[in-house]
């Protein structure tokens, strides 16, 4: 009896033991339908083995094999295994992040998307006995005569009877899917000089796996060398897949390469697709059909047989973390793709990681650079630093900053105004007993929107109406405290009457195609003063854009999270190359109490290498990452007793284990999160410390096992393996 060992999407280590029952072909990778315990569950065949350590009659068989889902290939499988292990994830939800939404599909042929007569259809068909008066069968014959068919969408067009009929025939074979040719793209002509040099340096000939650091300048057209490299990629006759950090960044991409690569067959994965669209893209491009796949960090899985480029826009965006659920890196996971299938991956970005970095200066990346716009006659803007709190400042916009917004104004530009805060103010104080608007449930402030009235917590979502006095003392005098968007966008309202101002936030954005036609607004030049977060900071061109101004800059100063100032510059550098595009000059004016800071006068300088190596020796005094590894602990639970006396357990079996076996990882005491509370539960984290890579993947599974033995019931945890920062 053949046994089948099953990855199911449940939150367990293990495979799972299910006899094949015959006439059922299964190999690695079949996606198939098994019961556990109750329920009905799709998972992953890994491995077919001739014995169980169960007895026979325990076993159960496998129920169903999906065949509207192909076989995951080797490769992902591989992949999957890697992720399970190196980030301490459940195999089987690894393998589940690589299936398209399932539903309730049962197709056993998946659809094409044109299909014509078959030669059993030509001879039964157009025979002129079969002819009838028809119209709709008439139209449907004479449309899958052809021998490029047609089109299954254009098919449904003609009505339910004939699509009825067209199933029909499908089924008895009179009708047959139409190989899909696939255009080569025609090469990219406008590039310069450094743009191809850079594509040159990426891709290696004979293709074999490489990682190159593409780091370019605002502006300086890392987009183009994507797009020749992709067109090169498959004019060979292979596929390539482009990662992008934000949803919000892949339609006017799309948009871009279609204009760019009209012959390229493309598509575009991410999580707010519906499911049956989703399901429809990635059979495409399982299938092959697929050319080049834009996509956010799930679109790494997406299966591709003849992947042949991988590139990794904006590598040092936050984004590409998985930060619940199974947690991963997908730049990390895409260089282990293309280790895997040796192919050459492209990591871009303006304002690399200090990982990404530091593996170009020690010569493991290539190290390809963009040093000027992509059009000589744009220079990157000038950067000016100006006071933050002055006594002329009218609702935190300074008098500098008000001045160069009328200037812009007068000459028809637009002009950005960047905070990274949404909502009106990030609280509410009470001027007599000094009460901060706090949320129940969280260790966070309330926020004050004006627009809906209400203080909501941007953690876990609870909403309340303004009150009318302080319920502390009574006093009905409550000051918001602070500035978000919907705070500037009245100011500059007042300020500019006759202005446009557009706000955009993930508030005003939350309706679908909100953004879209909001972008297509500004870039139309319907908008003449843009308020915005970080969702404008990158991947957008303006050219009517000539200003940025930058408020709040200096909270990331204070913060305790070793990562912030990286991240304000990478932040800063990008907001501020939205300026300058078009034909006119652009600029920057950045609001600080700080103008002597390092990380400000090497942004001036627009002089980011200098920065980063100052921040690698930093972080190497401190043995932080990329010169140290992290693991992370993240428990939570509703006594915070329970909680650190679990983490305090827990701390000690790793020390315990880490001097049994002689490993270099220090294993530190439980703390509370910087987050202590969330939507009511406690949070807290033990960390763990190494400079050795492998120690520390020879240390998490056996700690992890170790962990799982304390079986605390009340307390929900997992680890999180290279993460961003402390949670």
């Amino acid at each position: 009896m053949a046994i089948v060992r099953v990855a199911l999407p449940v939150n367990t280590h293990q495979l799972f033991d299910y006899w094949l029952p015959a006439g059922l072909d299964v190999a690695p990778g079949t996606v198939v339908a098994v019961k556990l315990a109750l329920r009905r569950l799709v998972g992953v065949a890994v491995d077919i083995v001739e014995t169980s350590e169960l007895s026979p009659d325990k076993l159960q068989p496998i129920e169903e094999v999906l065949g509207n889902v192909p076989p995951l290939p080797d490769d992902l499988l591989e992949l999957g295994r890697f992720v399970a292990a190196y980030y301490q994830q459940p195999i089987g939800q690894c393998l589940a992040q690589m299936l398209p939404p399932l539903g309730r599909a049962r197709q056993r042929n998946p659809m094409a998307s044109r299909y014509r007569l078959s030669a059993a259809g030509r001879e039964s068909l157009l025979q002129p006995g079969a002819r009838t008066r028809s119209a709709r069968r008439e139209a449907l014959l004479d449309s899958m005569s052809d021998s490029n068919g047609a089109l299954t969408e254009d098919i449904r067009r003609l009505g339910a009877h004939a699509w009825r009929m067209f199933c029909a025939w499908r089924r008895n074979g009179m009708v047959e899917p139409v190989p899909q040719v696939l255009a080569a793209p025609t090469q990219l002509a406008s590039l310069n000089a450094e743009q191809r040099t850079a594509v040159e340096a990426a891709l290696v000939i004979p293709p074999a796996y490489t990682t190159s650091l593409l780091q370019g300048v605002t502006g300086s057209g890392k987009t183009e060398v994507y797009l020749e490299a992709a067109a090169r990629t498959i004019l060979a006759g292979r596929q390539a897949l482009l990662l992008v950090p934000e949803i919000n960044l892949t339609p006017q991409l799309e948009q871009r390469i279609a204009c760019a690569l009209p012959q390229v067959s493309l598509g575009v994965m991410h999580s707010r697709l519906a499911d049956g669209e989703r399901r429809r893209r990635w059979l495409m491009a399982a299938r092959g059909e697929l050319q080049l796949v834009i996509g956010t960090r799930l679109a790494v899985f997406v299966p591709m047989p003849n992947l042949g480029l991988i590139v990794v826009d904006e590598e040092h965006d936050a984004s590409f973390k998985q930060q619940d659920g199974v947690r991963y890196h997908a730049r990390d996971v895409a260089i282990y793709r293309a280790r895997l299938r040796s192919v050459p991956v492209i990591l871009g970005s303006a304002t690399p990681s200090l990982e990404s970095y530091a593996q170009a200066i020690r010569g493991r990346y290539r190290w390809i650079r963009l040093r000027e716009r992509a059009t000589a006659r744009k220079p990157l803007p000038e950067v000016r630093l100006v006071p933050n709190r002055a006594p002329d400042n009218v609702e935190g916009i300074s008098a500098q900053l008000r001045s160069a917004i009328a200037e812009r104004l007068a000459r028809g530009e637009q002009a950005l105004l960047f905070i990274n805060r949404r909502g009106y103010a990030p609280s509410l104080l009470c001027a007599a007993c000094g009460w901060k608007a706090m949320c129940r449930r969280c260790s966070a402030r309330l926020v004050l929107h004006r627009h809906s009235s209400t203080l909501r917590c941007h953690h876990c979502g609870h909403a309340s109406p303004i009150p009318l006095a302080c319920p502390e003392c009574g006093n009905i005098d409550l000051l918001p405290l602070g500035f978000g968007t919907q705070r500037l966008e009245r100011a500059l309202s007042v300020l500019h009457p006759a202005a446009r101002v557009l706000r955009i936030d993930r508030d005003s954005t939350a309706r679908k195609g909100s953004f879209e036609t909001m972008r297509d607004a500004i870039a139309g030049g319907q908008a003449d003063i843009l308020v915005g977060t970080q969702m404008l900071a990158k991947g957008h061109d303006f050219p009517q854009l000539t200003l940025v101004g930058v408020l709040g800059a200096d909270n990331a100063l204070y913060s305790a999270e070793f990562r912030a100032t990286e991240r304000l510059f990478a932040l800063l550098e990008q907001v501020g190359g939205r300026a300058g595009r078009g034909e006119h000059a652009g600029e920057v004016l950045v609001q600080t109490d700080f103008p002597d800071h390092p990380l400000y006068q090497a942004l001036v300088r627009h002089d980011y290498d200098s920065y980063a190596r100052a921040l690698l020796a930093e972080r190497k005094a401190l043995s932080l990452p990329p010169s140290a590894h992290l693991a992370l602990l993240g428990g939570e639970g509703k006594s915070p007793e329970g909680l650190m006396r679990f983490l305090g357990a827990a701390a000690d079996k790793g020390r315990a284990l880490a001097a049994e076996r002689s490993l270099r990882c220090s294993v530190y005491p439980p703390v509370p999160a910087a987050l202590s509370r969330r939507a009511g539960l406690e949070r807290a984290q033990v960390l763990v410390q190494s400079d050795d890579r492998r120690a520390m993947q020879d240390f998490l599974p056996a700690w992890r096992v170790e962990i799982e033995r304390l079986a605390e019931r009340r307390v929900r945890w997992a680890l999180d393996v290279d993460p961003l920062g402390f949670a």
